[in-house]
């Protein structure tokens, strides 16, 4: 089953964060205290069109909900919906997955649903840097027709949990390497992060936005054929909200362009002229 969204794993890294080794070593970037961080607390929403050419397919909306307790652990729960627009000819898309991220922007938990006639689930629950467990069954049923366990070396993000990980490696000229668990599989993603503000506009918004950008290189395929190339333009300012990402798929190109925010924790930064 493909599992995620290219987007997440950016915009990442969506969706990501070697010429630096990322393991629990690492002493820039192995530990990160999320309460430092704006962006992975209870109400941030941001909601991306999807775009292919001159045509919208669908949306991606991200919520960080409520903190809870995961494999007793205080967590973030954060939950995105991927849904294709009803009217389309040639998709139908309709997913929910949800990361339970703990204070070093680690997931302890990922749990997804994929919508259809047979709605089916995965959960996967990390053991820190020993074992990461897989669950897959039907959703309606809860008939579970896979349960394995799967032994690690390290900690891994999940397609969600990188999406909010990426945003704190801003800030110096860079290249990261992050172990990704996605697709039931050892995967991973390569970012490189720049400096420069460049400008970016967005329809949402009547003026030039802030941003500084990354790229980056993914090897694995995910939902509508999202491989490859990615590059994205992320807000200069302490939020570090993904704006726009660009991203390779089996038929061309897509962008994702940030359409809602709540404003009232955050709008994006007008560049300085």
């Amino acid at each position: 089953m493909k599992k995620f969204s290219g987007f997440i794993i950016i915009i990442l890294i969506a969706v990501i964060p070697d010429i630096y080794s990322f393991g629990n070593d690492d002493e820039d970037y192995s530990v990160r205290d999320s309460s430092e961080y704006e962006y992975l607390k209870s109400g941030e929403e941001l909601t991306y069109v999807v775009k292919y050419a001159f045509m919208k397919l669908g949306e991606v909306k991200f919520k960080v909900e409520e903190s809870t307790i995961t494999n007793g652990i205080p967590v973030i729960k954060a939950v995105t919906h991927i849904d294709s627009y009803e009217d389309l000819p040639f998709v139908s898309l309709h997913q929910i997955y949800s990361s339970f991220i703990d204070s070093t922007f680690y997931p302890q938990k990922f749990v997804g649903l994929m919508y259809r006639e047979d709605t089916s689930f995965v959960t996967y629950t990390f053991n820190n840097d020993t074992s990461i467990n897989i669950k897959q069954g039907d959703y309606n049923t809860q008939k579970v027709k896979l349960d394995s366990t799967i032994l690690v070396k390290k900690r891994y993000q999940d397609g969600l949990s990188i999406f909010y990980f990426s945003r704190i490696n801003f800030g110096k000229e860079k290249t990261i390497n992050v172990p990704c668990f996605v697709n039931s599989k050892k995967e991973n993603t390569v970012i490189n992060y720049y400096i420069d503000n460049e400008d970016v506009s967005i329809d949402a918004v009547d003026y030039d936005i802030d941003c500084v950008r990354l790229d980056g290189e993914t090897d694995f395929v995910s939902v509508y054929g999202l491989t490859g190339h990615f590059e994205g333009w992320f807000s200069n300012d302490n939020y570090h909200v993904p704006i726009i990402a660009k991203m390779n798929v089996i038929i061309g190109s897509v962008t994702l362009e940030l359409k809602n925010w709540n404003k009232k924790l955050w709008n994006p930064p007008k560049i300085k002229d």
